[in-house]
């Protein structure tokens, strides 16, 4: 899925946009243990996440993520803005579950990580 298909399936906000806008994305992963996502071994895949804070832009740029959703209506920060920006990677806000958003993206064809 490109961006802008998970964007409008989920029905997000994007805040901060990286160079992902005509990325193919083929996995997403849900997880607000930051632990979890560093074993990750994917490529072209989005976190989805209630961790709104400036450790989550941090392992995402640490495991090549380009892609970040906040579920549960979170906020980003402007220092999460300004840190996505300089790594590359797209901030999107969602006010849906993590389950619902997890649900809507998978029904739209974005494979499970595992």
């Amino acid at each position: 899925m490109k961006l802008q298909e998970i964007v409008e399936t989920i029905d997000g906000r994007v805040i901060s946009n990286g160079n992902c806008r005509d990325k193919v994305f083929e996995a997403a992963f849900a997880s607000d243990l930051m632990s979890d996502v560093l074993t990750l071994k994917n490529d072209d895949l989005v976190l989805i996440t209630g961790l709104a804070t400036l450790q989550t832009i941090r392992t995402a740029e640490m495991a090549d993520i380009n892609c970040i959703i906040f579920v549960r209506n979170k906020k980003v920060s402007p220092e999460m803005v300004q840190l996505a920006a300089e790594s590359g990677i797209d901030l999107i806000e969602c006010r849906y579950s993590m389950f619902r958003t997890s649900g809507l993206l998978f029904q739209s064809g974005l494979n499970p990580v595992y």
